[in-house]
């Protein structure tokens, strides 16, 4: 294959960039940390990417996507690198996507309860629409109106919204 007919398969930064969406500066900075590298230079001095740049970038997006910070990325590349065989290269790869999809699950769970907390909020802050009370927001705190939710107090998201007045027995203390 001649130069130009390699060259017609091979694609400048700015290209890589467009069919990443990764700005010119990123993949830079891949290419800095070891994460990309050209396959060659032009004539002119411009940076040569394979197509398999492409899959590259996707990688390092997805991997940053999960959390991993560009030097653990560079440490797993480093890690598979050293390995004297496949095996042992994918176990270490297995282990850190193990630990990984551990920590997305506990986050999925305390974000579920996030959920269920601002879907309980907002039914309750529904009934504060039709509130005809004229008192000032620190009574919402205090609410038992019956049309708000259904419930005896505000959820948790509500009730530290509004700073409560101090008991009685609170006031009278020196």
């Amino acid at each position: 294959m001649t130069r130009s007919a390699q060259d017609s398969h091979l694609l400048k930064v700015g290209e890589l960039s467009r069919r990443t969406g990764k700005t010119v500066r990123a993949l830079r900075l891949y290419e800095s940390e070891g994460l990309l590298q050209p396959k060659c230079r032009s004539k002119g001095g411009f940076r040569l990417y394979g197509t398999d740049a492409v899959v590259r970038v996707y990688w390092i997006a997805k991997l940053q996507d999960l959390g991993f910070s560009l030097a653990q990325i560079r440490n797993l590349l480093s890690t598979v690198e050293r390995s004297r065989r496949a095996p042992e290269a994918m176990e270490a790869v297995r282990e850190l996507f193990r630990g990984k999809l551990e920590a997305t699950r506990a986050q999925i769970a305390r974000l579920s309860a996030l959920e269920r907390d601002l879907e309980e909020s907002l039914a309750y802050l529904e009934g504060c629409r039709s509130c005809e009370e004229e008192s000032a927001p620190q009574a919402c705190a205090t609410c038992s109106t019956p049309h708000v939710g259904g419930h005896g107090r505000p959820p948790a998201l509500v009730a530290g919204l509004v700073r409560r007045a101090p008991a009685q027995e609170e006031i009278s203390k020196p």
